[in-house]
């Protein structure tokens, strides 16, 4: 039978990919039981008109009667707002792509692990601020986890077939982004424009900063110490410039695992779209001879402090990581509207880290709450940075 499909945030990069790859499979190889979309309307009803699903769900919904409008004639089910978001999480498919950006995406994406599928994970966020909550839920339903993340899914490519007590370290590489060989003074002046033009990958703004300024693999770290089978100390981060190798999996012999692959989302989408089997993608395989060289270098936590701020909250834990991931968004959500400086994010994050310590949260209200605190307290203190 026909796998079901939803995409939760399907004009994104990785949903634009994901519907990429389905329909390279041709008619009749999934069905598509919903697509979502902030407020993109014209790229929701383009791709609902291509590959027909059951419903297309716009979350801002004063956009209902353009999105109907749009799809007029077509039979297929349209709704709007966040609950219709939530609904499509729970609509009876058996994989669910959560490309939500942000803490929006985390209560679809738990509704979605209740449905006991499959869940493709390409939203930090939610792992981040709600990483046990998450992984308790997919033990309690049976639903699978599968990371789309290309540094997550190498290491979940290097760990198959291992046990735990086998693994010694876990390596998540860095590109080390636009301003790798950039100095303070110089990344001080840095425009949004030169923020968001990473060196190898093609991405969303919000990502593109956080990868500027290191906080995704901060995030990461915090990820992976949730979806794999290590402690803390046992998760390292090296820039690898060329973006080759993903990530690698040291293992208690000695050995080191790597797994290498071009950079296009679609070679991780494709291995969580296929698993437990592989798919063909289009992208072109690696011409080794023609990378002749591949270099490793340590991250430089002076001009990237939030990776230290993001190991911090990891190992302080409780309401940290979900308050680091908060705080993060808003600034920079501000630096993309250049109302403060590129080394203003980290230090804003900092600032609210200190800020605000509330108790760990028991539960997903509790992470949502916590979640519009530290925003609130992140906005207050962008007003002490210069624009």
């Amino acid at each position: 039978m026909a796998r079901r499909i939803t995409i939760l945030g399907a004009t994104g990069s990785v949903g634009r990919s994901t519907l990429d790859l389905i329909e390279r499979q041709g008619e009749g190889a999934f069905e598509i039981v919903a697509l979502t979309a902030n407020s993109d309307v014209a790229g929701l009803a383009e791709a609902a008109r291509r590959v027909r699903p059951e419903r297309a769900v716009i979350a801002d919904e004063a956009l209902y009667d353009d999105l109907k409008s749009a799809l007029a004639g077509t039979n297929i089910g349209i709704a709007a707002g966040r609950e219709g978001v939530i609904e499509a999480a729970d609509a009876g498919a058996d994989w669910t792509m959560a490309a939500i950006v942000g803490c929006a995406g985390l209560t679809p994406i738990m509704r979605a692990l209740d449905g006991g599928g499959v869940v493709a994970l390409a939203n930090k966020e939610a792992l981040v601020s709600a990483g046990a909550m998450m992984t308790d839920a997919a033990r309690r339903t049976g639903a699978t986890l599968l990371p789309v993340d290309s540094e997550h899914n190498a290491v979940f490519q290097c760990l198959h077939g291992s046990r735990a007590e086998e693994v010694r370290r876990i390596i998540l590489t860095a590109s080390g982004g636009p301003f790798r060989d950039w100095s303070l003074e110089r990344m001080r002046e840095a425009t949004p424009d030169q923020a968001v033009a990473h060196p190898n990958w093609s991405m969303g703004a919000k990502i593109s900063v956080d990868s500027a300024t290191l906080m995704n693999k901060g995030l990461e770290l915090i990820e992976a110490f949730h979806l794999f089978p290590v402690e803390a100390n046992q998760l390292e981060t090296v820039v690898h410039p060329q973006s080759i190798v993903h990530s690698l999996v040291e293992y208690c012999d000695g050995s080191l695992l790597a797994q290498l692959g071009p950079a296009d989302m679609r070679v991780p989408i494709a291995y969580t779209l296929a698993w437990p089997q592989r798919m063909a993608t289009p992208c072109t395989g690696l011409d080794l001879a023609a990378i002749a060289r591949l270099d490793f270098e340590a991250p430089d936590l002076a001009r990237f402090p939030a990776l230290t701020l993001a190991r911090h909250a990891l190992t302080e834990g409780g309401a940290k990581p979900a308050i680091l991931n908060a705080a993060n968004e808003v600034a920079v959500a501000s630096f993309l509207a250049q109302a403060i400086g590129f080394l203003d994010i980290a230090a804003i994050v900092g600032d609210v880290l200190a800020a605000y310590d509330p108790p760990t949260p028991a539960t997903i209200e509790d992470v949502l709450a916590i979640d519009a605190e530290a925003r609130a307290v992140a906005s207050r203190m962008t007003g002490k940075f210069r624009g």
